[in-house]
């Protein structure tokens, strides 16, 4: 399809469309309701679109920013309409295109989860089956529809913004494929607690957009279902220095301010009994091998188990929900 589908809907002042190609929209903000599917109501999944678009004339890269995939991740979808406003009032070369949440479903349930209607089928981790199958259940279809018609043909470059889920918090920490340097560079321009190397993951919007040749990292912007405006700012400028050193706006990217960790391996401490969990250690803290990373009580405060890291490392991820069933996260490391 070569061409924006606009259906006859008009949905709060904002046209709604079907299918989006960015580049043949004129010069200056444009903003849609994108309808991938209908939901078991017969009504429509309505996923908010804005496009800022420069002058057709002139080359510039188009930029994808994506946000709330996961329903419970809200830090990443304040950094999108932070980008928006920003953006609002600057000259753009190229185009970029926000789509502050993907995931409307588990948006309005608080769930991480694309909860569909159907009593037979099970919420969907949608960050797990892109991009999708149009004959597949409404989950897949609800991803095919958008990998088809929203996001796959809009982008040269690719952010994807995430936190951590409920119950646990991270740093500012990205995800990119070290084998592919565009990735890195624009990990690094993020100016993060640390990367991950990531060689990436089946149905994962990142490596999907990584081997369709779209150079893409995936930004942990904190904690899960929680507002931290410190978080919010560092993930904006971080973005705002991406689309400066692409050359998207005018201005140079600001250096880092501080030491980042790369790391090429992830280890989690997952409890082995049910209880309450206290971490020992801070997010960002360096940890030796056999250090005490966590103690876990019963319900009566009694001591039931003590955890230790099972490797050096830099502490990513700690619990903040102190109830913990057995197998769930305590601590992650990136080494």
């Amino acid at each position: 399809m070569s061409k924006t589908v606009y259906t006859q809907d008009v949905l709060q002042g904002r046209q709604v469309i079907e299918h989006l190609l960015a580049e043949e929209l004129p010069e200056g903000v444009h903003s849609f309701w994108f309808r991938p599917q209908n939901n078991g109501i017969g009504q429509s999944w309505h996923l908010p679109v804005i496009v800022f678009r420069g002058e057709p004339q002139v080359d510039g890269p188009k930029i994808m920013i994506t946000a709330g995939v996961h329903g419970d991740e809200l830090n990443g979808v304040i950094t999108a309409q932070k980008i928006i406003q920003q953006l609002q009032a600057q000259p753009i070369k190229g185009t970029v295109t926000i789509v502050p949440i993907v995931n409307v479903s588990g948006m309005l349930m608080h769930s991480r989860d694309f909860i569909p209607s159907d009593p037979d089928a099970s919420p969907t981790n949608i960050n797990r089956i892109f991009p999708g199958n149009p004959d597949g259940d409404a989950a897949q279809r609800y991803i095919a529809a958008i990998w088809q018609n929203l996001l796959g043909h809009n982008a040269d470059l690719a952010i994807d913004l995430h936190t951590q889920t409920r119950g646990a918090e991270y740093p500012l920490y990205v995800f990119a494929d070290y084998r592919i340097p565009q990735t890195v560079k624009m990990a690094r321009l993020m100016n993060p607690d640390c990367i991950f190397d990531d060689p990436g993951d089946e149905g994962v919007l990142e490596t999907v957009w990584n081997r369709s040749g779209v150079p893409s990292i995936t930004v942990e912007v904190g904690a899960g279902k929680v507002l931290q405006p410190d978080m919010i700012e560092r993930s904006l400028q971080g973005v705002l220095n991406i689309l400066k050193a692409e050359g998207v706006i005018e201005g140079e990217p600001k250096s880092a301010t501080q030491e980042h960790y790369e790391g090429k391996k992830v280890i989690t401490v997952r409890s082995e009994v049910g209880g309450f969990a206290l971490p020992q250690v801070e997010i960002g803290s360096r940890v030796e091998a056999g250090q005490l990373v966590a103690i876990q009580y019963d319900s009566f405060g009694d001591e039931l188990k003590r955890y230790e890291a099972p490797s050096s490392g830099y502490v990513l991820s700690v619990n903040q929900d102190p109830m913990r069933e057995p197998g769930t996260l305590l601590v992650r490391l990136l080494k």
